[in-house]
């Protein structure tokens, strides 16, 4: 009920279509009643009678009547589903509304393909649910009221006996109902599993070519689409069983009105002209029954996404803002760590007791084997994870205290896996100011060094970068993100091995382009290449979580601990002589 009433909240925005559709509708099912009262006119006391003057009225009566119904149904087949397609729209922009709300812990624990078939195919058979569902339970009430009343008139003995045959048609459809419904939701999850394996299977398309596991990507996939088959089959074998059993009482119903209808003719208990009338009603009795059924079966897929749709909905984040959360405004970058602690699950410990200070303008750098914490310290201070202990603080306020979008706007981050949006060189340079105009996003181009580039382009800022980028070099992506950084002109930058994938040549040409992006920002950078950070105001060297070393570059080396062992293990293995 409760999912129900949710669904039903979604009418309020579309209210006057609905409205008029009902109304539509409503009209259409007392349409459709008069034909049949009409027939048993005629064979009662027109034709009997041959009063051709009213058999004409009447013929022109029920052909406006007919053209009429047909404005009527164009406007419940258009608007009606226009309706439904638009709280399909409504529902999967609120779906996507609330995913943007979710923290990184949530994705990193839910596949992509999950969410997928979660705001697509769940929400597929909603729009149908939406436009005929209130209208099958109404026309389908309001024709057996009518018709049950109708029957009543012609003869209440044999409508007596159709009505025994209702609630065992109720019963079965109760019965089979559950078992269907569960047979939808479990088709809806298979169908997931097949959109994730899908998905991860063509976004490494390349890797998969290159270890030659086509069939082993096949064989996987064929696993999850033959899980999905099986729970089709088994959500229409359950459906067959629920349609195939209703229209073999309904048309066990039908040979139970003609015998006795027959016989009750034959002892004169009603005429041939009330018991014609009375077959022609009993269609139309059995036509709310089908409607029933069809929207019990439509009900079942609809509401089976739906309530995928509300559990997703219903799973809030862990890192919102405070009630008392405020903008952060004039920044001038200086970053506190005190005492911060944090692990991703329990008694799986990251990082201990980091206590760390970073003046405004100021650049420091992470450094130390893989696994130590880097990263992570780095993914704290925008709040994309929050510390398990201790607190940060950016110009004194701690960041659980400040307005998550306040706080993210005024940080830059430049990482080593560059993610590029489907589209041109422009869109991805503008995801750093959306509302920047063209001037804007040629002076970040020039400042990351991708100008000239791009001009040698035939569509030069309109080229397409293909799907993640992947039309482009390493280095020439790299740019494109420090553009994109540029034109954000954040306060606080984050490098977080931003060099580290490409060769020597454009690793220089990248460096010079960070250099002058650090400018006048506070800096965190993590690398692993040492040479390019020498220039840091301190180096922070991080083993296992917690700091081990901390100094100038040459103070480190001067100590010749970690940092000078992993300085000069470096460069011999680069063939280049250690110079402090």
């Amino acid at each position: 009920m409760s999912n129900l009433r949710r669904f039903a909240s979604y009418y309020q925005y579309e209210w006057k279509l609905f409205l008029l559709d009902m109304v539509c509708a409503c009209l259409i099912a007392v349409m459709d009643l008069v034909f049949p009262m009409v027939t048993r006119v005629f064979m009662k006391e027109l034709i009997p009678n041959r009063q051709l003057r009213l058999i004409v009225i009447y013929i022109g009566a029920l052909l406006l009547m007919y053209v009429i119904r047909l404005v009527l149904q164009y406007i419940v087949d258009y608007w009606g589903h226009v309706v439904g397609v638009r709280m399909e729209y409504r529902m999967r922009k609120d779906l996507f509304s609330h995913l943007q709300t979710m923290d990184f812990q949530f994705f990193d624990n839910t596949r992509v393909g999950h969410l997928m078939s979660r705001i697509v195919n769940d929400l597929r058979d909603v729009s149908e649910l939406a436009h005929h569902g209130p209208e099958d339970v109404f026309i389908a009430s309001l024709m057996l009221v009518g018709s049950f009343l109708y029957l009543v008139n012609i003869n209440i003995q044999l409508t007596l006996i159709v009505f025994v045959f209702v609630p065992f048609i109720g019963w079965f459809a109760m019965s089979r109902r559950s078992k269907m419904s569960r047979a939808f939701r479990q088709e809806r999850e298979r169908i997931a599993e097949v959109n994730a394996d899908l998905e991860n299977s063509l976004s490494g398309m390349r890797v998969a070519k290159s270890y030659t596991n086509e069939d082993y990507e096949m064989n996987r996939f064929d696993s999850a689409n033959v899980n999905f088959k099986q729970a089709r089959e088994e959500a229409y074998r359950r459906m067959a069983e629920y349609t195939s059993g209703l229209n073999f009482l309904t048309n066990l119903l039908n040979v139970a009105v003609l015998g006795f209808g027959g016989l009750y003719t034959y002892h004169g208990i009603i005429d041939l002209a009330d018991l014609t009338a009375y077959l022609m009603f009993i269609s139309f009795f059995l036509q709310p029954i089908r409607r029933l059924t069809a929207f019990t079966q439509q009900y079942q897929q609809g509401m089976s996404g739906f309530s995928r749709f509300v559990e997703l909905m219903e799973i809030q984040p862990e890192i919102i803002d405070s009630p008392n959360a405020v903008e952060l405004a004039n920044v001038t970058g200086r970053i506190e760590l005190r005492s911060v602690s944090f692990e991703y699950h329990e008694k799986a410990p990251v990082l201990y007791d980091i206590d760390l200070e970073i003046e405004p303008g100021k650049t420091v750098a992470l450094v130390g084997p893989s696994g130590g914490g880097k990263t992570t310290l780095c993914h704290l201070i925008p709040r994309f994870y929050d510390v398990t202990k201790g607190g940060i603080f950016i110009d004194g306020q701690d960041v659980r205290d400040i307005q998550l979008y306040s706080l993210r706007k005024t940080i830059g981050l430049v990482q080593q896996d560059v993610f590029l949006f489907t589209g041109s060189i422009r869109d991805n340079i503008l995801y750093g100011a959306p509302t920047a105009g063209d001037t804007d996003v040629i002076e970040a181009a020039k400042s990351a060094g991708i100008h000239d580039f791009v001009m040698t382009l035939p569509d030069q800022y309109d080229t397409y970068v293909g799907e993640r980028g992947v039309m482009l070099s390493g280095g020439q992506k790299q740019r494109i993100s420090i553009a994109r950084a540029f034109l954000k002109n954040p306060p606080i930058l984050i490098l977080d091995e931003a060099t580290s994938s490409l060769d020597n040549a454009t690793e220089l040409i990248i460096q010079e382009s960070l250099n002058r992006l650090s400018q006048g920002r506070t800096t965190l950078i993590i690398a692993h290449r040492l040479s390019t950070i020498k220039h840091a105001d301190e180096i922070i060297v991080l083993e296992q979580g917690r700091i081990v070393e901390r100094g100038t570059h040459e103070e480190l080396l001067e100590k010749d601990e970690m940092y000078a062992g992993l300085y000069k293990s470096q460069f011999q293995r680069e063939g280049i002589d250690v110079v402090a």
